[in-house]
């Protein structure tokens, strides 16, 4: 079989802002599956010891009061998401998700942020199978128009995402969107080896990131940076 018919695990973190170096979880989900099929969920929900800005508290509904009273201690909960989601890594589960780069480098600067050891330290080798959605996407259908959030990738390929913005559910919804890429693109996705799938999205996020900076120093920021570094920076 090939590696879209077996077990993964789908990761998502919902945060206090969208800077993976200074930001914090407030929710984090681990999702099972065999294929497409959940088969488990693990979910965390945190005080990240700083306030929740307003604006990410309408995206994912979490406050501050929710998240002091009912929230784990950030250190103890992102030791024990970094545990759950390398003991998978381990046995050689890949971790699917969307904008990997953004939920596995905030992971590990929360590591690093609590004085704890990180994923590739955990792990002993590089952080890896990834398999990345929205990078894939971006890769098989480059001239697509529109956006590319996960709501509207769900959309293209007839993915039901029940409850977007909660960690869980897009946890789940990145398993099938990388699952039905994975149907729809045999040749480039389907019948590929998860360590040599990692090794074309570096590649084609490498791509794509040259490509958008280039777009955006020709037009209004001619000092534009875009990380190139996938899966973590």
């Amino acid at each position: 079989m090939n590696w879209w018919q077996l077990p993964l695990v789908g990761f998502d973190l919902e945060t206090t802002g969208t800077d993976p170096a200074v930001d914090r979880i407030v929710t984090a989900a681990l999702v099972d599956t065999v294929g497409a099929r959940r088969v488990g969920v693990a979910g965390w929900l945190l005080d990240p010891g700083v306030p929740i800005p307003a604006e990410a508290e309408a995206i994912h509904g979490i406050g501050d009061d929710v998240a002091r009273r009912k929230g784990r201690p950030a250190k103890e909960a992102v030791d024990e998401i970094a545990g759950a989601l390398c003991e998978r890594l381990a046995a050689g589960r890949p971790v699917v998700g969307f904008n990997a780069p953004f939920d596995l480098s905030l992971l590990d600067a929360e590591l690093r942020r609590h004085g704890l050891a990180t994923l590739a330290e955990r792990l002993g080798r590089p952080v890896g199978p990834v398999l990345d959605a929205l990078v894939i996407d971006r890769a098989v259908d480059k001239y697509r128009k529109g956006s590319r959030t996960l709501q509207r990738v769900c959309e293209v390929y007839g993915v039901e995402l029940t409850d977007a913005h909660e960690a869980g559910s897009d946890a789940l919804a990145a398993v099938r969107v990388a699952v039905a890429l994975a149907e729809r693109y045999r040749a480039e996705v389907g019948d590929v080896a998860p360590a040599d799938l990692h090794e074309r999205q570096v590649h084609w996020y490498r791509e794509w990131a040259e490509g958008l900076q280039s777009w955006l120093r020709r037009g209004k920021d001619p000092q534009a940076v875009v990380d190139p570094r996938w899966p973590l920076r």
